[in-house]
């Protein structure tokens, strides 16, 4: 069983937070995020240590599940707001290329057409040298689920590797029909 909601969350410096019954809501350089608990979860903070404690009102299943789960998010939500999250992809082919047009990524990944992008507010595209793509943001899941969704356009072919990849990740080429 996961012992990840036991561990206290450290305050990292210039965040500020506040409880308001369960809702917290958490202040940083980068932005601000809010999190409403579940009812059989409840929060402690520990202003002296800058030190956030979770513990469960109820010993049964549904609060173990969502223990260790709350943790994660509110501990996320600190990272997010202090620091950042970003996902950087690679685009891999001859003539796949991209670009931004304000806001919008462009891609030119071997269709007949251009495939355009608007990202959601808080999100940041950036473009390096038409290949490498990296996505910024304040919150984990909406970055993650915007780098997926712009590998999903084409993702990286099992004979050559063409499309789009996550940086640094490997692609298990098949042999073709030449290779017996």
């Amino acid at each position: 069983m996961s012992r990840i909601g036991k561990k206290t969350i450290n305050l990292p410096q210039n965040t500020d937070i506040k409880i308001i019954k369960n809702n917290v809501h958490i202040t940083g350089p980068k932005g601000q995020l809010s999190y409403q608990l579940p009812e059989i979860i409840k929060v402690k903070y520990d202003k002296e240590n800058q030190i956030l404690h979770l513990y469960k009102a109820y010993e049964n299943k549904e609060a173990q599940k969502l223990y260790g789960l709350s943790r994660t998010l509110i501990h996320n939500m600190m990272i997010g707001v202090s620091k950042g999250f970003e996902k950087k992809l690679q685009i891999q082919g001859v003539g796949y290329r991209s670009q931004l047009q304000g806001k919008n990524l462009i891609l030119n990944v071997g269709y007949s057409h251009q495939v355009t992008i608007e990202p959601p507010e808080n999100i940041i595209i950036e473009v390096e040298n038409n290949t490498n793509i990296i996505i910024k943001g304040i919150q984990k899941e909406v970055v993650g689920e915007i780098a997926a969704q712009i590998r999903r356009i084409r993702p990286p072919e099992p004979y050559k590797g063409k499309g789009i990849r996550y940086l640094n990740e490997t692609i298990n080429l098949k042999v073709g029909k030449a290779g017996k």
